[in-house]
């Protein structure tokens, strides 16, 4: 990943990269004092990788379940001809939608959902029904909900590293 003047990540803009991705709150001071720069130096940085597009936006992770919406779905659509979603409804008719993701294949889009309840679930799949066909999953539970992008290792002619593997157990 190289930025717009084609100048390679360093060592410094992957450490600053993963110290954001953990707390994007961290002040210029402190982010600097565990990078090991000056907190102008830190600006600076920063400022060349927004510019560069690597830094897209600072965000706040919300639990929605500490909201009263616990129940979270993956739900695949696969769009009826001149009923598209994207094209004939706006956000708004849909505030459940955390995230939409348009996919290649049989499919569409799919969403990422919360809701209150499965009566919510049913009433939300009621509505967007109306778009297409729907395969609905339930999340049981999140393994892996955020994570931090570290490819530092990763060179330029993208030779991928060995994956580790999920679980400590050897695999047969």
């Amino acid at each position: 990943m190289a930025l717009q003047s084609e100048r390679p990540l360093d060592s410094t803009d992957w450490k600053i990269l993963r110290e954001l991705q953990q707390d994007a709150r961290l002040s210029s001071n402190e982010l600097g004092r565990r990078v090991g720069l000056s907190a102008p130096a830190v600006a600076e940085r920063l400022r060349k990788l927004e510019a560069a597009g690597v830094i897209t936006g600072y965000s706040v992770q919300i639990d929605p379940a500490l909201l009263g919406m616990p129940l979270l779905a993956l739900i695949h659509l696969r769009c009826d001809q001149g009923s598209c979603l994207l094209r004939t409804s706006t956000l708004e008719e849909f505030p459940e939608v955390l995230e939409m993701h348009k996919l290649s294949g049989s499919h569409c889009a799919v969403l990422k959902v919360a809701l209150a309840s499965m009566r919510h679930l049913e009433a939300f799949n009621h509505r967007l029904s109306a778009h297409g066909a729907l395969v609905v999953h339930l999340i049981t539970s999140s393994v892996l909900p955020h994570r931090v992008i570290d490819w530092e290792q990763f060179d330029a002619n993208f030779d991928l590293p060995s994956y580790p593997r999920w679980s400590k157990q050897e695999s047969s």
